[in-house]
């Protein structure tokens, strides 16, 4: 309660009054909640208290080594890094120091495989590093009494699914799980039905007053215009920080650059870049040292940037779910936010598409000076199929690998 309330927790958010009850009572459970709502404390929170238990019931307090208690599994590496920092910090108070080990690729293994001498109570990981370190018998799972899957559709993403069946073999049949995230497809319904044991389901939605404020703007532009009226909606509009989505590695080098040029303190920030380099640059952003972060898909899930006041869609999200976890970068923690996407003629259709899947019908804006040379006319959502890949005609690998995991094969 005490780390709590140095944190800025006075009021429970809906997916903690809901799901901290449940976890408390040791039910698995399925947790699905915009970003921005809260999550990570919902199970962290109850997490803590049963460890403290659990370390009653079973273990002398000035035992070693640590066996590790509760495994949480992450996407990607910012996103074990801020889950760890939200662990640590609720647990400062404890009666019984918490060990939390982080462990993610991208760094040397040794000073993880040293941070692990004596055990952990709590490991936060991705799912390859783990299993680099379980090889290396730097520790071992069997005494998981709790499993969350953060972020748990992606975890069923592109070369995850084969990882977290390894890691689930390695745990006890007998824990509770919690899958959290904020979009449910159906690879993952799927998963939770085997691997969940009636599990209390928790969906939060807009009525329960967890939904964002965030307004979606839609600009129709030529292509080759886009870094242009970038520059000039920064300027014009004064945003302090800009979070702007691109499809590729080299998009983010290179409109990063071309904006720096321009006189904007831009940077990309990426899969390519050392831990390193984009543990200091995610750092520098988030303090106001940039002006403009210009990402791929790197930076939809998980990662916290407070009072960020817009996310641009430079180009359009592969999927529907990569636009609701892009545009949950802004508007977090009570606060309004803006999301700006570019269309043309030749991603009108994909547009329409995303568009069906959530739900929504945005107005189509042109700005002065910006008029597209031409623009397809406007898709009829009724005519959209609901279903298959949304870019391109033909599935990509990662669209095969999320049918494969929806039908169990």
């Amino acid at each position: 309660m005490r780390a709590a309330g140095e944190a800025g927790f006075t009021v429970p958010t809906p997916i903690q009054v809901q799901a901290i009850p449940a976890v408390l009572r040791g039910a698995d459970l399925l947790g699905s909640a915009q970003t921005g709502s809260g999550k990570t404390a919902a199970f962290v929170l109850p997490m803590l208290q049963l460890l403290q238990l659990l370390q009653l019931l079973q273990e002398v307090p000035t035992q070693t080594p640590r066996r590790v208690r509760a495994l949480i599994l992450v996407p990607t590496r910012e996103l074990a890094a801020q889950v760890g920092e939200v662990v640590r910090g609720l647990a400062q108070h404890l009666p019984r120091p918490t060990k939390v080990a982080l462990l993610f690729g991208g760094v040397s293994v040794n000073p993880q495989m040293m941070g692990l001498r004596g055990g952990a109570d709590v490991v936060v990981a991705t799912p390859g590093r783990l299993l680099d370190l379980v090889d290396h018998n730097a520790l071992r799972l069997s005494s998981v009494a709790l499993l969350v899957l953060d972020e748990a559709d992606r975890l069923l993403d592109l070369g995850f699914a084969d990882q977290l069946t390894r890691v689930l073999a390695l745990l006890p049949a007998k824990r509770q799980t919690l899958f959290f995230s904020a979009t449910f497809p159906t690879a993952v319904q799927a998963l939770a039905t085997t691997l969940l044991h009636q599990p209390v389901r928790i969906e939060v939605t807009a009525g329960a007053g967890s939904e964002p404020v965030i307004l979606q703007r839609v600009i129709q532009v030529d292509p080759a215009r886009r870094t242009e009226l970038l520059r000039l909606l920064i300027n014009d509009q004064a945003w302090d920080r800009a979070l702007v989505f691109v499809a590729t590695q080299y998009a983010a080098q290179h409109v990063a650059w071309k904006l720096y040029k321009n006189g904007l303190f831009a940077t990309p920030f990426h899969g390519g870049m050392t831990q390193g380099a984009r543990t200091q640059v995610l750092a520098e952003f988030k303090s106001g040292q940039w002006d403009v972060l210009v990402t791929t898909d790197l930076a939809s899930r998980g990662i916290d940037i407070a009072q960020l006041p817009v996310v641009v869609n430079y180009d359009l999200p592969r999927s529907a779910t990569d636009y609701v976890h892009r545009i949950g970068r802004t508007g977090r923690a009570g606060e309004n936010g803006l999301a700006v996407s570019f269309v043309s003629a030749d991603t009108e259709a994909h547009l329409a598409l995303i568009e069906k899947r959530q739900h929504l019908a945005l107005p189509r804006e042109q700005i002065a000076g910006f008029e597209p040379g031409e623009m397809s006319a406007p898709v009829d959502l009724a005519l959209v199929p609901g279903t298959g890949g949304i870019k391109g005609k033909r599935p990509s690998k990662k669209d095969k690998l999320r049918a494969a995991a929806a039908r169990g094969g």
